[in-house]
């Protein structure tokens, strides 16, 4: 007792009288949990065979069944009932316990339409997507690729995806392109692919990653060249999204001439489609800012004293809009540039040459 008082004293370390005070609360606190027993709720419960499970307090754990087809039985009975969570923990005992059996598909599926239910739906859609991995062969996939696309086109217009499947955490075109991506994959040739392929260039667009919208629509383009409509589309919007990008290209005018020139494949290809018109009007725009983008950089190289260069951007500048008022301009800075880069006429050497001398004259006869 003496040593003790010595630590907790003045010389030793330095606890005073409350602190004494607040460690013997703690340790009586302590020992009435051991010597005074209470029953409160356990809500992990282990079971052999199954691991561990959430319980409710309160819950009776009856909800469990012997089969595979009792225990859908429960899982359908408590999502008729709007009972998600316990619908949830039975379709997960299906697949769990009985993985191979007649009935883990449709608890699958079941899983994806409660996580729906709770607007859990990227929880939703990977719950659709193991269905589909797991048991290709199933009754309803079509529907379930159909809920699946209904869910992506619910982010590509804007819905936030959930940290941890609750917490809301901003759009993300892409992972909505991913999503899309994953449905063309079970079905290029389906009644969804061609939408679906679409719709991955349009999150591209939103996400102003243009080459890789580029790609999405060429693809569709190729794919579905048999269906008139889509492959229209996915030509229009494959030189639309070079446009897009060559508005932010500067100097690069490589860009838009792919749009130029997709542009033209398209008219070719459709004459008859009733954005022939606005094509040929873009087509006018991407040829003055091409001109405007070459008559930059003919600036540049003048500037530079790299005469050759800039004489020519200056010429591409006249092929590109041979009657524009830009065309005018690089004439003239063509002229001027021409008279540097002309060498002068060598001077002659020695005393000036005396004139030739003249024949004779012939006597007329």
């Amino acid at each position: 007792m003496e040593n003790i008082q010595g630590l907790t004293g003045r010389g030793g370390l330095g606890y005073g009288p409350g602190m004494n005070r607040f460690a013997a609360v703690a340790v009586l606190a302590l020992l009435g949990l051991f010597l005074f027993p209470c029953r409160c709720p356990a809500p992990l419960v282990y079971r052999p065979g199954e691991g561990w499970s959430y319980e409710t307090p309160g819950a009776k754990g009856d909800w469990r069944r012997a089969r595979a087809k009792d225990q859908l039985a429960v899982s359908q009975q408590a999502f008729d009932k709007k009972q998600y969570r316990l619908a949830l923990r039975s379709c997960q005992r299906v697949i769990k316990v009985w993985p191979l059996s007649d009935y883990a598909p449709q608890a699958q599926y079941l899983m994806g339409r409660c996580y729906e239910a709770r607007k859990q739906d990227e929880k939703a859609f990977n719950a659709y997507e193991a269905m589909l991995e797991k048991y290709p062969k199933s009754a309803n996939s079509e529907e379930v690729q159909r809920r699946q696309f209904a869910i992506a086109v619910r982010y590509l217009h804007g819905q936030w995806f959930k940290l941890w499947g609750y917490i809301p955490f901003f759009p993300s075109m892409e992972k909505t392109a991913d999503m899309f991506a994953k449905i063309v994959r079970y079905g290029p040739y389906g009644e969804l692919g061609p939408e679906s392929q679409m719709n991955i260039g349009a999150a591209r667009e939103k996400q102003k990653d243009y080459p890789l919208a580029v790609k999405a629509y060429e693809m569709a383009a190729d794919r579905y060249s048999d269906q008139v409509k889509v492959a229209s589309d996915a030509q229009y919007k494959e030189a639309m999204a070079y446009y897009k990008q060559a508005r932010k290209a500067g100097y690069d005018q490589s860009i838009a001439g792919q749009a130029i020139a997709t542009f033209t494949d398209f008219m070719a290809l459709y004459p008859d489609d009733p954005r022939v018109a606005e094509a040929r009007r873009l087509i006018s725009t991407l040829r003055a800012e091409e001109a405007l983008g070459n008559f930059q950089v003919a600036e540049y190289y003048e500037k530079q004293k790299r005469w050759d260069g800039a004489l020519v951007y200056y010429n591409e500048v006249l092929l590109a809009s041979a009657g524009s008022p830009l065309a005018s301009q690089a004439r003239v800075r063509i002229e001027q540039l021409k008279k540097r880069t002309t060498p002068p006429a060598p001077p002659t050497a020695g005393p000036a040459a005396s004139p030739a001398p003249t024949a004779p004259a012939v006597p007329a006869k």
